[in-house]
């Protein structure tokens, strides 16, 4: 879960938060027992690449605006054994899919099971590895066909694999850019399109410097299904920090 350069991968910390405000909170006007959540933008700005941050903890989940159509939040991410160390900040906007199943709105919990005493290392696998990312002989970074265990409730691609496979991408561009894949993330911006419902998915990046001696590369990708004539399903925007 962690780059080259030793900091938190912000696809671990997106899949923290994907929405801004009122995850999981029942009282909370559009929050995940009472209605379910669609993100379609994400955006994140880290503080703190979380080097020797054991676990991480969302915080302050506001929910600034529930409209008809559309809520809009924020959050913080901060380490979980000193919430005054803040790791991100995080603005949302998102949509909804319909209500929660009555059974588990009246039960107020999901029933996840939580995978206790994992220790992230470099035994562990990367996770595009995990996801089922490659990279493939044309340099598109890509998920395969979409399978159940990487689908969303409403059978459409997850939105953890779209955090996965554009990072991985934009982190490969940004490094063929500078020559080095010693890079921080400081922002990430996502969209999410349109439903993947079919697959492969495909990633098309491009990366770009500011001036000389600016210290910083950005990214853009797109990730398309082509089983669906390249239909759009994802964009993001990340800026990197060359790390020494």
């Amino acid at each position: 879960m962690r780059n080259a350069a030793g900091g938190v991968l912000v696809a671990a910390l997106s899949l923290t938060c994907p929405g801004g405000g009122g995850g999981g909170n029942p009282d909370a006007p559009g929050g995940d027992l009472v209605t379910v959540p669609n993100p379609v933008i994400h955006s994140m700005q880290i503080l703190d690449d979380a080097r020797d941050v054991r676990r991480i903890e969302v915080v302050d989940g506001t929910t600034l605006k529930h409209g008809r159509r559309f809520s809009y939040g924020r959050a913080k991410i901060v380490d979980a054994d000193d919430h005054s160390r803040v790791i991100a900040l995080v603005e949302s906007q998102g949509t909804s899919l319909g209500d929660v199943d009555p059974v588990v709105a009246a039960r107020g919990r999901f029933d996840d099971d939580p995978i206790e005493h994992i220790e992230d290392s470099p035994d562990l696998p990367p996770l595009w590895q995990v996801f089922g990312a490659t990279k493939r002989a044309d340099g598109h970074w890509a998920l395969p066909e979409l399978k159940l265990e990487l689908a969303s409730p409403d059978a459409a691609l997850h939105l953890g694999p779209q955090h996965i496979v554009m990072e991985t991408a934009a982190i490969d561009a940004a490094a063929q850019l500078v020559g080095t894949d010693r890079l921080q993330m400081e922002t990430w911006h996502v969209m999410h399109l349109s439903r993947g419902k079919r697959g492969p998915f495909r990633t098309d990046a491009e990366a770009s410097t500011g001036g000389e001696g600016s210290g910083r590369v950005g990214a853009q990708v797109t990730l398309v299904d082509e089983g669906e004539g390249d239909r759009p399903v994802g964009s993001a925007s990340a800026v990197f920090r060359v790390v020494a």
